[in-house]
């Protein structure tokens, strides 16, 4: 007898059907897997019939053949074993439902028939809406995650058990829901708070700019300035995140196994801040097989890389594509898998080796040429590709000792938030959210400057030297500083602005 089953399996944050095709047939005794399987697929076999000789069970002893289809893509993970179970279970007899193929079914089993929880839940729950299967049996621990999906009707189990009393009727399982708004109320608050950055005013201004426009930013200061401080509050500031944002955010921390415990959305931007130390494919994603990277898992959010010039340059210069392009796209033998990565790129670092160029109560003990090799590791091509460069002064102790309230991370969010819709509205038919997202031919149509502007971008393109790219992020970041003044047109104190913003042209950088 022949048995169907619908499991799911992934290709980069997507999921597709796996159909589990069991057959039961007399022969030689014998449990043969065909369809790709990795090791954990191949190992499921023992899983399986351990969990179904003790969940009371009699496992055939008869020839059996199992075929996971599509049978050319390769399938990896443990999520298959319930689906195995049943499609033998089903073929031997001991389920009799008809209702089989209106199911999904995912998890892992124990030998003793326990469910247990398994990554990428919710692409796979997407998957199974997209495909037109309203149902879908998954452990318990893994409910909340799938139960955000609308129009699926969501089955969560403890025990094999469970699923086959289920099925035939016999005993049901209970269909789980969750509160997306109270999700949403509950999980969107940041414990940092821009109110408790003393003093650096005009590096709170340069946060606030990259947030309303999504624009990447390198801070350059001396030791204990703040930089890393002020990084890790970014996420407060900025626009409130979306039901589509946080599925998508929340389909790549569940692929990756980084999903917090318990948790059924991510509702706060991700802030991701990988060591100096770390590898480009780390950065990136890959491995055999392949899992997204730093980057990827910073969608949406923040990519912070303190102590910038400590990287490797084979890991700063891999970032540059991702940043252009806004996905990841690896390739391996089994297939090319792409990864969104749509972040805000935030870099900070010392502005030399002994960190104390700008400190003026500290003398520098590096020479020109040491200050010039040092921050030349963050290469020109990667240092185009950044809109906004601040130099952080150190904190003076006056600003330290001020018991003036500062600004709290909400209300700078409101702002952003004004800014971001303006920008939405204007681009709503060029499926882009952001002024940092222009193309050079969107930038000839939305970032018009007069004949003041002209001369003053002629003026700082000619002193600064700039490159044809640094040029259009000047507008970018210029077109953002007139949409938090709600300005229709690119003023020339707005230009300016975005001009002092490339300091590392102006001050450090030597073509």
């Amino acid at each position: 007898m022949i048995s169907k089953i619908k499991s799911c399996g992934l290709m980069g944050i997507d999921g597709y059907i796996v159909e589990i095709e069991t057959d039961i047939s007399n022969g030689i005794p014998s449990f043969d897997m065909v369809g790709l399987g990795d090791t954990a697929v191949k190992e499921s076999k023992e899983r399986v019939r351990s969990a179904i000789k003790n969940s009371g069970f009699e496992f055939p002893i008869r020839r059996i053949t199992l075929n996971l289809a599509p049978a050319s893509i390769r399938k990896e993970g443990s999520h298959y074993d319930l689906g195995i179970a049943l499609g033998v279970l089903s073929s031997a007899g001991h389920i009799n439902s008809k209702l089989l193929n209106t199911y999904m079914f995912l998890g892992e089993l124990s030998l003793d028939g326990e469910i247990k929880p398994v990554t990428g839940i919710l692409p796979m729950a997407v998957c199974a809406v997209n495909k037109g299967i309203t149902n879908i049996i998954l452990p318990f621990d893994n409910a909340d995650e799938a139960a955000v999906v609308k129009d699926l009707n969501v089955f969560p189990a403890r025990h094999l058990n469970d699923v086959i009393k289920h099925l035939n009727g016999t005993s049901k399982l209970t269909q789980h829901n969750v509160d997306i708004d109270s999700i949403f109320t509950k999980n969107c608050e940041y414990e940092l708070d821009f109110s408790d950055v003393k003093g650096q005013d005009n590096v709170k201004r340069a946060l606030e700019v990259a947030a309303s426009g999504s624009h990447n930013l390198v801070m350059i200061g001396s030791p204990g300035s703040g930089k890393t401080m002020i990084s890790r509050r970014i996420p407060s500031i900025l626009p409130t995140m979306s039901f589509e944002e946080a599925i998508e955010v929340t389909k790549i921390h569940s692929i990756a196994g980084s999903l917090p415990p318990k948790t059924a959305l991510l509702t706060s931007r991700p802030f991701r801040s990988p060591h100096h130390t770390t590898s480009a494919i780390s950065l990136i994603g890959g491995g055999r097989y392949p899992k997204p990277g730093e980057i990827s898992l910073a969608h949406y959010g923040v990519l912070f890389l303190d102590e910038v010039p400590e990287f490797s340059k084979e890991a700063l210069e891999v970032l540059r594509q991702p940043l252009e392009d806004g996905f990841v796209t690896i390739s391996r033998l089994i297939g090319s898998l792409s990864y969104p990565s749509r972040t805000m790129l935030v870099l900070a670092g010392n502005p030399c080796k002994c960190g104390n160029f700008l400190d003026p109560s500290k003398p520098c003990s590096c020479t020109p040429n040491q200050i010039q090799q040092y921050l030349g590791k963050i290469s020109g091509p990667l240092l185009d590709r950044i809109d906004i460069h601040v130099e952080v002064a150190s904190i003076k102790y006056s600003d330290l000792e001020n018991t003036k309230a500062e600004e709290k991370s909400s209300t700078i969010r409101e702002r952003v938030n004004q800014a971001r819709k303006i920008q939405l509205d204007r681009y709503k038919k060029l499926k882009i959210y952001s002024n940092s997202q222009l193309t050079p031919s969107l930038i000839n149509k939305f970032c018009q400057i007069d004949d003041q502007g002209r001369d003053l971008m002629k003026a700082a393109f000619e002193k600064l030297g700039l490159s044809a790219r640094a040029h259009n992020r000047i507008l970018k970041v210029a077109r953002t500083i007139a949409d938090m003044e709600e300005s229709a047109d690119i003023k020339t104190h707005h230009l300016a602005e975005a001009i002092q913003y490339r300091s590392l042209d102006r001050k450090f950088w030597c073509r």
